[in-house]
This record gives C-alpha cells, sequence and structure tokens, in this order.
C-alpha cells in the first residue's frame, strides 16, 4: 500500500442532458457539471463543501464518500452546475404554454384587474421548468467518485516523494549514528588514561604519602563514573530501534502519518540527550547534524496522511 500526502488537488467536468418528459416535447437543455476536490494537511479530517442550492442535499452522500476514502486532511469539496438556458432563450414546450393559458384564465376570473402574463415572464417560468427537469444527482456522485480516484493518485504520487525523502533522511542518520558509535569508547579510554596520569603527577608531588594501589583505584573509578555520565548506547539503540521502525511504516504504506509524527518526536529526543552528553566537539557535531536531519523529517510527516 503507497504513502498518501494529505496535499492533493483533482477536478473533473461532464456534460449532461436531461429526457424529454413527453414525447415530441423539447428536452431539457445540457448541463456542464464540474466537480473539484482540495485536500490540505491536517490533523483530523475537515471537510467542507460548496454546492448550489438545488444540491444540498447531496452533503451527505459526498461527505459519506469522501470519509471512506479520506481520513486526515482539510477537505473542500465545490460542485458547480452551468446549464445551456443561463446563457441563451429557452423556447417554451407547447404543453407549458397551454398550461399557462389556463392557470392565466381562471386567476383573471376571479382576479380582474390582474396584469396578464408577459413574454418575459413566460421566458422566465419555461427556463426555471427547463433546470428543473434536469435532476443532476447522480451525475454529481458519479463524479464525485472519479474526483476521489483521481486525488488518490495524486496523492499517492505525492506521497511516495514524501517516503523517498523521509528514508533517505533515515539512511543518513544510520550514518551519523555508525559514526557516533565508536567515539564513546575511544573517549573513556582516553579520560582514563588522563586520571591515571594526573594521579601519578599527584604521587609524584606527594612523594609517596598515597599509595599506588589506592592512587590507581581512585582513577580508575573516576574513569568509571565518566564512562557512566557519557554513556549513550541506550540513546543509539532506541534511535536505531526508532529509525527500523519508520522504515518499516513507509514499506507498510497506508495511514501512517500519526505513527511517524510520534517516532520523530522520539528521534528528536534521543538526539537531545545525544548532544547533552557530549563529551567531545565530534559527538556534539553529530548530534546537531541529527537534529537538522529529524527536523527536515518532522516537516515532510506532518503533510503524510
Amino acid at each position: 500500500m503507497p504513502v498518501y500526502s494529505m496535499t492533493g488537488y483533482a477536478s473533473v467536468q461532464r456534460s449532461a442532458r436531461a429526457q424529454a418528459d413527453t414525447p415530441g416535447s423539447v428536452p431539457a437543455p445540457s448541463a456542464h457539471i464540474g466537480l473539484e476536490i482540495r485536500c490540505v494537511n491536517s490533523r483530523f479530517l475537515d471537510l467542507s463543501f460548496r454546492l448550489p442550492e438545488d444540491l444540498r442535499q447531496l452533503e451527505p452522500a459526498l461527505r459519506e464518500a469522501v470519509g471512506a476514502q479520506l481520513k486526515r486532511g482539510k477537505v473542500e469539496v465545490r460542485v458547480s452546475v452551468d446549464s445551456a438556458h443561463d446563457a441563451g432563450v429557452v423556447q417554451p414546450s407547447e404543453k407549458l404554454l397551454r398550461r399557462l393559458v389556463d392557470v392565466q384564465a381562471r386567476t383573471t376570473k376571479w382576479l380582474p384587474q390582474a396584469k396578464p402574463l408577459g413574454v418575459a415572464d413566460v421566458l422566465r417560468i419555461a427556463s426555471s421548468e427547463a433546470s428543473g427537469q434536469h435532476d443532476c444527482s447522480q451525475d454529481v456522485l458519479e463524479l464525485a467518485q472519479e474526483a476521489l480516484s483521481a486525488l488518490a493518485q495524486a496523492r499517492s504520487r505525492e506521497g511516495g516523494r514524501l517516503a523517498d525523502m523521509l528514508n533517505a533522511r533515515v539512511q543518513d542518520l544510520r550514518a551519523l549514528a555508525a559514526q557516533a558509535a565508536p567515539l564513546v569508547p575511544q573517549l573513556v579510554a582516553q579520560q582514563r588514561q588522563r586520571f591515571l596520569d594526573r594521579w601519578q603527577e599527584a604521587m609524584a608531588l606527594g612523594e609517596g604519602s598515597v599509595a599506588p594501589e589506592a592512587a590507581q583505584d581512585r582513577a580508575l573509578a573516576e574513569a568509571t563514573a565518566f564512562a557512566i555520565r557519557i554513556d549513550v548506547a541506550e540513546e543509539m539503540t532506541r534511535l536505531n530501534s526508532h529509525l527500523e521502525e519508520i522504515a518499516r511504516l513507509l514499506a507498510r504504506g497506508g495511514d501512517v502519518g500519526k505513527r511517524l509524527e510520534f517516532l520523530i518526536q522520539e528521534l528528536h529526543r534521543e538526539a537531545n540527550t545525544l548532544g547533552s552528553k557530549s563529551a567531545a566537539l565530534e559527538l556534539t557535531r553529530i548530534a546537531v547534524d541529527m537534529k537538522v536531519l529529524i527536523e527536515q523529517m518532522r516537516e515532510q510527516v506532518q503533510n503524510v496522511e
């Protein structure tokens, strides 16, 4: 399963035509339907819809369709319907004209002062009726599925690029960890020798007032305390374990964003501890380089679903 980015965009369009309601009547004009889906990163799934008033009843169905495929992200769904009668004159059908004549006759019978219908009134009624003849609900739902499929492909491509970047940073962190591993034993050995040299100098100045065995034991105790203080074996073990888990999640794919965010926090914690225990400039440099890489990963992981 691929890794999906929460950032994506998809746009689909379709032309639809209504069927004539009776034989010989003029069919409703064709309608141009457009549907767009925009998605950016968010901690949770945040849906918003911009629909024409006569399509508001589709929001629950669209919400269900989007929720079935997206787990996180701020998602906006926009639907537009442009009918042919919006740009031209709709020819009233004979059936409509007969109905209007009948309605006008009954109205003037009870309201003699009522103003007769004009051509503009008839065209407006014909345009409204033509718009109502075409129910594009099914077209919109089908377009939504097409748009979601296109969005999934776009998010998969972007997610693949994010996964490649994260895997590259994992390899860089492993290389830095490998550089740090042999430095601590070297530092301990150097510090142990430094303690022994200092105690030997102290013994020479003390003219034998301190027993050689006691001096050596004290030097070894100081070196042991130093080794414990700068030991980062546990931190390195946990860091490598987190890196292995990140690589496994990226290979598995799917809904891994929140898990990756947690692991990035843990990586940052281990790198901070490594820097605080650093007893050499080289270890400090490695810890700083690690934190730079981890911060780069954190920024990109925020876009992973």
